[in-house]
């Protein structure tokens, strides 16, 4: 299996329909699944346990490129705080990052070839680095009250969501391309 990549050119127009997509998913998505926990209980441990904001930005990211995904993964926290509050102030700056990150790395493997289920690994494994160094230099430099071991809670608390996007982005981008090549 090579690692090789190719340069398949999307267009601007493209690109920002793939940010206003994934910005708009990303906050709606997170309002579904809190009113779901809601109605159940659970409240807003279902969303930690689903990360509905992870899907659309790692899917803009191997669809339609870094640019796209990254962007929307900045601003998507940071909309859907000014919408409703949530993520907290607190976790926002760190959320932005996160999903800054999450998008520029599936963009960048985007036309790796390796099968999408490792790209979605790499992606979620980079941006979870990304966040615990964030975390880490806020910590011990500037003396935040967030602790990087919530790195490790809130990958045991989102070990549900992690395994469903493994299953589910991949699909989503086979049957995309897919529809895209009928």
């Amino acid at each position: 299996m090579t690692t090789v990549m190719t340069r398949e050119k999307i267009s601007i127009k493209a690109q920002a329909m793939g940010t206003i997509i994934a910005l708009i998913s990303a906050v709606v998505l997170p309002q579904i699944v809190h009113v779901i926990g809601a109605v159940s209980g659970m409240g807003t441990s279902l969303g930690e346990a689903f990360l509905p904001m992870h899907l659309p930005i790692i899917l803009v990211g191997l669809l339609a490129g870094p640019y796209a995904a990254g962007i929307a993964g900045l601003l998507s926290p940071l909309v859907s705080f000014a919408l409703t509050g949530m993520p907290t102030s607190t976790m926002l700056p760190f959320m932005m990052i996160e999903l800054c990150a999450y998008g520029i790395f599936a963009g960048l493997l985007r036309n790796a070839k390796i099968p999408e289920i490792v790209k979605v690994l790499i992606t979620q494994i980079a941006g979870r680095a990304v966040r615990g160094i964030a975390i880490a230099i806020s910590f011990y430099a500037f003396h935040t009250a967030i602790a990087p071991a919530v790195i490790f809670t809130s990958i045991a608390a989102g070990l549900f969501g992690i395994v469903l996007q493994l299953v589910i982005i991949p699909l989503a981008v086979y049957r995309l391309k897919e529809a895209d090549h009928e």
